[in-house]
């Protein structure tokens, strides 16, 4: 492979030229003496700081500075620029409006920046994190109408952590924070820390909570600093209840009675029509396990509200149990509002009674969908789809969807002997809000666990090959052990496949081709399947991480009690069927890092294999693995790459018409995210992996199989994106060419020397415009 540096050389140089030019012409449109505030540099004069830690309060100091500079992009400022360049507009809209004061940034000058306010943000920042001694100055630098001021802070020595007190007193409370002491995050010989500090005051908050003081506050606790008792450079702390602490803020109360309102409407309550006493000797209603229930028109079963609610008559208020009890009403997915309140009841001893407030959401909806789409392999389409929801079927908030749907997908471009396709099916799902099962499921998480029924059906027609019936059904339980933890378990998940038609031009094109005989054979599989999921990505935190992990076990303990072995000739059949028989794992890896506000990198590894065994020589076909596509390998179109260093334009007569499947896949992306304008995002991106097959004794598929070598057959793609997020909805559009491409010639594979944009002919085969919905990983 060959490549021009000298072109890429005179790319580069004219990158540069026009930066510098574009830089520059920002500050011709400043004005006499105005200049252009650049940013701020923070520098550190501290000897006995380690390198770290400098680094650590720069990065933090120069976050609090205000004002920030105009945002830059690789060394520019297009959006100051499109400021300068764009006239006043006339109006309030229109394009030049939207350039100027949407785009557009308006200059920050030096002479907004309050040099003295920065300063004393500076130092009191610095003192909050125990450098009580800290002072700092400021310079101001200036070149060709642009400015950056430059802080330096001489912090001093910091203060360590020398001892901690809780003092003792014979008050209930004081016990209580007493019995806290023990995880206090105030660590003896840690540097003394504001933001620790106030932590500390809301642990200890969060304790009291669970401890039945409902009325307490942070602020109720107070931390004193001493430094005088101890050697230079060392405070003493100690943690203790203000004086003008209330008396209700000292009190535990406990639950007296616990009272449904199922059924409120606030727009009937304004009216006057229905009204809450909050009394609960004055309630009209009934009893069940301690819950009054006040639902006239009896709506709901009560059992529903016995399970969701933690608390009891007699227990001690706990805000843990609030919070599940609260979080477990809304995950029902029957309430559009539920509101809490506490009445004191006995304020002598210390009792109140607790109210839930519930507004239903419509019970039944009814939602028509038309969507049109397309996908990387030419393919445009539309579906409609006919959604039915009934959220208290049996008046437990079980929730029912009927769904009906009908699709068609045409080629447009592409082969010359394409094929169309067109489904129609429906599907139903019962969810119920309970483990329905022998045995007693408890679940103390805030997620309510749910048992899940699914029936379903599907016609494929493939014009004039053939035409495929799907029959599904499913039941399983999904239940997440907190916001971070997610199982679904399906005890049993069928899937029916049967031909009803196979046209003469379909017979005549698997002749011989015993990969297409598979596509329309009957198959049955059914087995259980368990998923888990844990993801950190709803936390706001700089790195985050999701995982799931499939595990499919399909015909494993029909296969073993009937002793069926396909390749010793002993293949059993259920209904004249033989059933598939198989274990498949995957693993989805993300990993997905912030640098800013508005850039990101996300990445993601993808690993799995489906091994067949008993009585099958093969994975089904819809259930072995595929790559390409927009969620995928997007350089190359979906489901047409692989297995290994397959070449797919060997097929003449059916390259176009069925998807590459394999048994082994390995994938891995990476994409760099920037946000340019409010909604406006931008990506680079680079994709690799392929799929592999672990038999193929008839040689079907050469260079299909998995080997030693699958490093050599793993395909590469790159590109970049733009990204429409409306909150409600992601356009995207990605668009990507091939880097490596793993059927080419073993030294020939990487296309770097191949890159043409100046060549239709290679723009319209290596070119790959991706539009879809949502982000791909």
């Amino acid at each position: 492979m060959k490549i021009n540096f000298s072109t890429y050389y005179k790319y580069f140089l004219a990158s540069g030229m026009t930066a510098a030019v574009v830089s520059c012409s920002n500050t011709k449109f400043l004005k006499e003496g105005q200049m252009l505030y650049t940013g701020a540099e923070v520098k550190i004069e501290n000897d006995s700081l380690s390198k770290k830690e400098k680094n650590d309060l720069e990065s933090a100091l120069k976050d609090n500075l205000t004002p920030k500079p105009n945002s830059s992009f690789l060394g520019l400022r297009p959006k100051l620029y499109a400021y300068n360049v764009t006239k006043e507009p006339k109006k309030q809209k229109g394009l030049r409006y939207w350039l100027k004061y949407k785009f557009g940034e308006e200059p920050v000058l030096l002479g907004d920046v309050d040099k003295e306010f920065n300063k004393d943000i500076i130092v009191n920042y610095s003192e909050n994190k125990g450098y009580f001694n800290a002072r700092a100055k400021y310079d101001t630098v200036s070149k060709n109408k642009k400015a950056k001021v430059i802080y330096t802070l001489n912090p001093g020595g910091r203060y360590l952590i020398s001892n901690v007190k809780f003092p003792a007193d014979s008050s209930e409370i004081n016990k209580e924070i007493r019995a806290l002491k023990d995880k206090t995050l105030l660590k003896t010989g840690n540097p003394f820390d504001l933001e620790v500090i106030k932590a500390e005051r809301q642990r200890i908050d969060d304790g009291l909570k669970n401890r039945g003081f409902y009325y307490f506050n942070p602020d109720n606790i107070i931390v004193q600093a001493d430094s005088t008792v101890s050697k230079k450079h060392e405070v003493e702390l100690i943690v203790k209840l203000k004086d003008k602490t209330p008396d209700l803020a000292k009190d535990q109360f406990t639950i007296d009675k616990v009272v449904v309102f199922p059924n409120y409407n606030l727009r009937d309550a304004k009216r006057g029509k229905y009204s809450i006493p909050m009394n609960a000797d004055s309630l009209k209603g009934y009893e069940y396990n301690n819950i009054y229930v006040v639902d006239p028109d009896k709506k709901f079963k009560p059992r529903v509200f016995d399970r969701a609610l933690y608390f009891e008559k007699g227990d001690l208020y706990n805000r843990k149990n609030h919070n599940l009890s609260l979080n477990r009403l809304i995950n029902l997915g029957v309430f559009k509002f539920v509101k809490n309140e506490f009445v004191v009841s006995d304020s002598l001893n210390h009792k109140f009674d607790a109210y839930y407030i519930l507004t239903p959401r419509e019970l039944q909806s009814l939602r028509l969908e038309a969507l049109g789409r397309t996908n990387s392999a030419n393919y445009a389409g539309s579906e409609v789809n006919l959604n039915w929801t009934q959220r208290n079927f049996f008046r437990g908030a079980e929730q029912f969807k009927a769904s009906l749907y009908g699709a068609f997908d045409v080629q447009i471009g592409g082969p010359a002997d394409a094929e169309n396709i067109f489904r129609a099916g429906a599907n139903t799902q019962l969810s119920i809000p309970r483990i329905v099962a022998p045995f007693r499921f408890n679940s103390s998480s805030a997620f309510v666990p749910r048992t899940n029924i699914q029936l379903g059906y599907e016609f494929q027609n493939r014009t004039t090959l053939y035409t495929l019936n799907t029959f599904s059904a499913s039941f399983g339980y999904q239940w997440k052990e907190n916001i971070r933890k997610e199982h679904e378990l399906k005890l049993i998940d069928v899937t029916y496949i049967a031909p009803a038609n196979e046209t003469p031009k379909f017979i005549a094109l698997k002749e011989g081709n015993p990969y297409l005989t598979r596509i329309t054979e009957r198959q049955l599989i059914f087995g259980p399947t368990y998923s888990y999921t844990y993801s950190t990505t709803m936390l706001p935190q700089r790195n985050t991480f999701y995982y799931k992990g499939m595990l499919d076990l399909a015909g494993n303990l029909t296969g073993l009690i009937s002793g069926a072995n396909v390749r010793d000739g002993n293949q059993k059949n259920i209904f004249g069927v033989p059933f598939s028989q198989y274990v498949k794992v995957e693993n989805d890896v993300r990993f997905y890092h912030k640098f800013t506000e508005k850039t990101s990198l996300a990445t993601r590894f993808i690993a799995g294999v489906a091994i067949p065994y008993g009585n099958s020589n093969f994975i089904p076909f819809s259930r072995q693995f595929f790559v390409g596509g927009s969620n995928s390998i997007r350089a190359f179109r979906a489901r047409t790459l692989g297995p290994g260093s397959y070449d797919p334009r060997t097929e003449t007569n059916t390259r176009a018409l069925f998807d590459q499947a394999g048994d082994v896949k390995l994938e891995l992306n990476a994409e760099y995210r920037a946000n340019l304008y409010k909604f406006l995002n931008v990506a680079a991106f680079i994709d690799a992996g392929n799929i592999w097959l672990l038999e193929d004794p008839q040689n079907e598929r050469p260079g299909g199989k998995f080997s030693k070598n699958f490093l050599s057959e793993t395909a590469v793609g790159a590109g970049l994106g733009l990204r429409l997020d409306f909150s409600i909805l992601i356009l995207r559009l990605d668009l990507a060419m091939p880097l490596r491409v793993p059927y080419y010639e073993k030294g020939d594979r990487w296309t770097f020397d191949k890159i043409n944009f100046g060549s239709g002919a290679w723009r319209r085969d290596n070119l790959i415009l991706n539009i879809a919905i949502g982000y791909p990983f």
